[in-house]
């Protein structure tokens, strides 16, 4: 049959029913609580270059729909009828980004010539390290996040490489699970091989191959119409994570997007240096690395739903990611909290395009989610390493409605846990898990409520990570007059007294504990004053919004339960009905850049890229604590301090 535009519709839909058959064949065989309930994993087919061209449409995480494993698949000498390969070195190829991404990819054969790869990913709950769940913003190089495999044949001719696969169980706290999950990633790639063939046997395999250049080349197509809708202009955003390392300073991913006809370009410049910490991203400088473009994904899907995902998605953008940056580290630097700094990314993105098309875009989701992870022991003495889901925020309000609560936006893809799969799988009892009142900012649409979670832990020297803590001091922005989201938190209560860990992300307990944890709140959208009394009586009923809180971010006061309706008039009396900022990012960031100005950080950012990238990071602490000391020293003056006390960061 031709591959005209019906049937390529037709072969696009079979090639993802194809990747559907792999992802819940994975879904449905895994061990861990991660990828069996959460789904952080990924399935993709790909052409023999590498490009994805169908990726699931309902199950896993959306991140690698435009992936190119192109790079990968070169570092593998040749390739034969029944391999599989294997790899989670962030620094090989820039397909695995950090070390629990456990990347796996098998040549599909026809008539002994490669047609296409079947590959995808799960996130390992452990792959050994420093700290239990290997993930710690306080990690400073990659070798303390876990064992690291090169690409290499973990499958050969059919048969499994007993000494590596050796190697991955003994290095690992949870080898039976780990093995598992690794399982059901060989299981899903050989339903992926199987459902090829039969596209083949369906299509033939010269129309098989020229579909696969048409559904890449229809998707850009569809990309192009889209970006063309869009004004052209340049237009930035920044975004900040609480700290660049512990106890550090903010984090900043800027992005200057420029709209020219059917193009994008993403100039990431003014983002912080290559950090002594894990947020950095292991990107190559790749300018469409998937995980610098997710937010572009997004917000073109988002712009159109019927838009195919895959890598001709991203063929009319391109991403400038300047070397030694935080979007673009080079070895050894630790990457395992690059999922903190790629939310950023994500929000940055859309920050940008909500000033092009603030009409088209909700406000953003709070990003910050707090992944929690768990290593215990039961009564048994059995070692217990499990995932017991996100805690994080709902998605921003939107030009039509609320955003959702507890999940959408940047995480929806992030599912939670059932509290009887992990009550009946780790040894804890749940106190609390639900949505957190108060927690999403006002507007006409309101953001979505965060989540929170409390539970007790029963055994001694358990450990507990909360990885991408974050918004525990800037909050998520409202747009057009809605208002920032709440704040997280995360505590332990021991013996009645709480113990407040900010953003801190790996805690130790002891039998009795309760550890509490809230995600962020999602920014509002236009005016509250805007916002229909009757969705603001019904949040109250709902226990999302308490009176106080009606009466000062939305003016609405209730008598005996029902809205009293004279009140409430003097008190929107007093509120504003127009507003001169685009963004409300909360009184912290406000006040964070009154003094770090955008004139500032262009100063910084030049001075830091001229220094050696080992020296950069901690350049800019001695940069920021000089101006924390004195804010109206000269930044060429401290510049210049710098060099005389340090001359050897000069090159």
């Amino acid at each position: 049959m031709a591959i005209d535009g019906r049937n390529l519709q037709i072969l696009a839909n079979y090639c993802a029913a194809a990747a559907d058959a792999m992802a819940f064949t994975l879904m449905r065989t895994a061990h861990s609580t991660f990828v069996k309930e959460t789904e952080d994993f990924s399935c993709q087919i790909v052409s023999r270059d590498g490009l994805a061209f169908a990726s699931p449409r309902s199950f896993g995480a959306p991140w690698y729909s435009g992936i190119d494993y192109g790079p990968v698949l070169a570092l593998i000498d040749s390739y034969q009828e029944g391999d599989i390969c294997i790899t989670n070195d962030s620094y090989a190829g820039n397909v695995a980004t950090h070390s629990p991404d456990i990347h796996i990819w098998k040549p599909v054969f026809h008539r002994g010539e490669i047609v296409c790869f079947v590959v995808g990913h799960i996130h390992n709950t452990d792959v050994g390290g420093a700290v239990p769940a290997s993930l710690s913003r306080s990690l400073t190089d990659i070798v303390q996040e876990g064992i690291r495999i090169p690409p290499l044949k973990i499958v050969r001719n059919g048969e499994l490489n007993e000494e590596v696969a050796r190697i991955m169980r003994l290095n690992v706290r949870a080898p039976e699970q780990n093995w598992g999950d690794f399982k059901a990633q060989i299981a899903s790639v050989n339903v992926g091989e199987r459902k090829i063939h039969d596209i083949i046997a369906r299509f033939g395999i010269d129309d098989f191959l020229q579909g696969i250049n048409g559904i890449l080349d229809y998707a850009e197509a569809q990309a192009r119409s889209i970006i063309a809708t869009i004004p052209d202009g340049e237009y930035f955003y920044a975004d900040f994570a609480d700290e660049d390392g512990e106890g550090g300073f903010p984090c900043r991913v800027a992005i200057t997007l420029r709209v020219n006809g059917d193009t994008l370009e993403l100039d990431y410049t003014g983002s912080d240096p290559q950090l002594a910490s894990s947020l950095n991203m292991p990107t190559g400088g790749r300018e469409r690395h998937p995980l610098a473009l997710v937010g572009v994904t997004y917000v073109l899907s988002t712009l159109d739903r019927n838009l195919l995902l895959n890598a001709g998605t991203l063929r009319p953008t391109r991403a400038i990611l300047p070397p030694g940056t935080v979007m673009n580290c080079e070895a050894p630097a630790a990457v395992g909290m690059r999922s903190l700094t790629c939310a950023l990314s994500q929000i940055a993105t859309l920050g940008v395009f909500s000033q092009a098309i603030p009409e088209r875009l909700p406000a953003n989701s709070p990003g910050g989610n707090s992944i929690m992870n768990i290593r215990t022991s039961d009564s048994a003495n059995r070692n217990v390493v499990a995932s017991l889901g996100p805690v994080g925020g709902g998605a921003g309000g939107t030009p039509r409605h609320d955003g959702p609560d507890g999940s959408g936006g940047l995480s929806a893809f992030l599912k939670n846990t059932p509290i009887e799969i992990n009550e009946a799988e780790v040894p804890i009892h749940f106190h609390r898990y639900g949505l957190a009142a108060d927690s999403a900012g006002a507007g006409r649409y309101r953001g979505g409520l965060a989540t929170e979670m409390a539970f007790e832990i029963f055994a001694p020297n358990t450990t507990v990570t909360a990885r991408n803590r974050n918004r525990s001091v800037f909050a998520s922005a409202g747009v057009l007059g809605g208002e920032a989201g709440g704040l997280s938190d995360f505590r332990t209560l021991r013996n009645g007294v709480a113990i407040e860990h900010g953003n801190t992300d790996v805690i130790h307990c002891q039998p009795g504990d309760i550890v509490e944890v809230r995600g962020p709140g999602a920014g509002g959208y236009g005016l509250p004053v805007e916002r229909d009394v009757n969705a603001v009586l019904q949040d109250i009923r709902c226990g999302f919004l308490s009176e106080q809180r009606a009466r000062d971010s939305y003016g609405v006061a209730l008598r005996d339960g029902e809205i009293d309706h004279a009140a409430t008039e003097q008190l929107r009396a007093e509120m504003p009905t127009r507003t001169t900022q685009h963004f409300d990012h909360g009184a912290a960031r406000s006040a964070f850049e009154a003094i770090w100005t955008p004139e500032r950080y262009r100063l910084l950012t030049a001075f830091l890229a001229a220094a050696p990238i080992g020296w950069r990071h901690f350049l800019k602490q001695q940069v920021f604590t000089a101006v924390a000391a004195d804010n109206d020293r000269p930044m060429q003056t401290i510049f210049d301090q710098l060099k005389q006390r340090y001359p050897a960061m000069t090159p």
